[in-house]
C-alpha cells in the first residue's frame, strides 16, 4: 500500500510538472504573438521597390565595394526577414559559462524593429525563455525560466531601446538593403576599410563603425558604447559583432555564423556566438 501511495505522489508530481511545463509555453507563446503584433502595427512601406546602383554615388569607397559585392542592379529592397539560430550564450560576466541555445528572430525593416524569442539550456530539463527586442521604438529584455518565473526584466527605458537598436544596425549584413542611403542610414568614411554608419529612429540617433575585410565584406561592427548589465548596474560599454561565412540567400551575400563581445580594458569578452540555420525574406512590391 505505501509503495502504490509513493507511485500515485510521483504521478501526481509528474502530473503538476508536466502541466507547468505546458502552461508556461502556453504563456510565452501569447507574450511572444503580443510583441509580434506591435511589430506589425508599426510597419510602414518601404521606398524604393529595388536597388538602384546610383544611390551610391558619392559614398566612401569601402561601402561602394560592400553593395556592390552583396547585392545584384536591381535587388527587391527587404521589408522583412524571419531568422532561425542555433548557438551559445555566455552567461558568466566575466568568465566563461556557456549555454547553448536555439531561437526564431522576426525583423521589419520600416520601421526598424525586431522581436528576438530564444530558449537558453541551462541544464537537462530546465530552459529559460528570453525576449529581446525593438518594438516601436522601445526595448524588452525578459527572461523567464520555463516561461513562468522571470528571472531577468530591465525597465523599458531610453538606454534600452537605444541598446535594442544597436542591435537591429549591427545584424544588418542579414538584410543589407536596409544599410542603403535610401534606407535612411548616412555614411562617412573612417579610412580604407571602414566608414561610419548613422541611422535615426524617432528621438534615438545612432552612430556605428563598419569594417570591411579585403574581399569587401563586413567584418565587424562597433558601438563605443552599448548598456552592458553588471550585477545590477547598468553600464555603457564598448561592444562588437563580428560576422563571417558569406553566402548567397535570395540574392544577396548575407553572414551566417558571428560573435558578439564586449570590449572590456582586459580584453574582449564574446557572450554570443551563434549559426544562421534558416532565412525567410519579405521584400517590398
Amino acid at each position: 500500500m505505501r509503495w502504490e501511495l509513493v507511485l500515485w505522489a510521483i504521478l501526481g508530481l509528474v502530473l503538476i510538472v508536466t502541466l507547468g511545463i505546458v502552461y508556461g509555453r502556453l504563456r510565452w507563446e501569447a507574450f511572444t504573438n503580443e510583441l509580434h503584433a506591435q511589430l506589425e502595427a508599426g510597419r510602414i512601406p518601404n521606398s524604393p521597390e529595388t536597388f538602384d546602383r546610383r544611390e551610391l554615388e558619392g559614398l566612401p569607397v569601402p561601402v561602394q565595394r560592400y553593395f556592390d559585392t552583396v547585392l545584384r542592379e536591381g535587388q527587391p529592397i527587404v521589408s522583412a526577414v524571419q531568422v532561425e539560430h542555433v548557438g551559445t550564450f555566455n552567461m558568466s560576466e566575466s568568465g566563461e559559462q556557456w549555454k547553448s541555445f536555439g531561437s526564431r528572430q522576426r525583423v521589419v525593416t520600416q520601421r526598424p524593429g525586431f522581436v528576438w524569442d530564444a530558449r537558453v539550456r541551462m541544464m537537462p530539463g530546465v530552459v529559460v525563455h528570453v525576449h529581446d527586442a525593438y518594438v516601436g521604438g522601445k526595448g524588452v529584455l525578459h527572461a523567464a525560466l520555463l516561461g513562468l518565473a522571470t528571472v531577468m526584466e530591465l525597465p523599458s527605458t531610453h538606454e534600452l531601446a537605444r541598446s535594442e537598436l544597436m542591435r537591429f544596425f549591427a545584424e544588418s549584413a542579414w538584410y543589407p538593403t536596409a544599410l542603403l542611403p535610401s534606407q535612411g542610414v548616412r555614411w562617412e568614411a573612417i579610412d580604407d576599410v571602414s566608414a561610419k554608419a548613422t541611422m535615426t529612429d524617432g528621438d534615438i540617433t545612432l552612430t556605428m563603425s563598419f569594417r570591411f575585410d579585403e574581399a569587401g565584406l563586413i567584418e565587424s561592427v562597433r558601438a563605443e558604447a552599448r548598456e552592458r548589465i553588471v550585477g545590477s548596474a547598468v553600464i555603457p560599454t564598448p561592444w562588437e559583432g563580428r560576422w563571417r561565412d558569406y553566402e548567397w540567400r535570395s540574392g544577396m551575400l548575407v553572414p551566417l555564423e558571428g560573435e558578439v563581445a564586449w570590449l572590456l580594458p582586459e580584453g574582449a569578452h564574446p557572450y554570443w556566438r551563434g549559426r544562421i540555420t534558416a532565412l525567410a525574406y519579405e521584400f517590398v512590391h
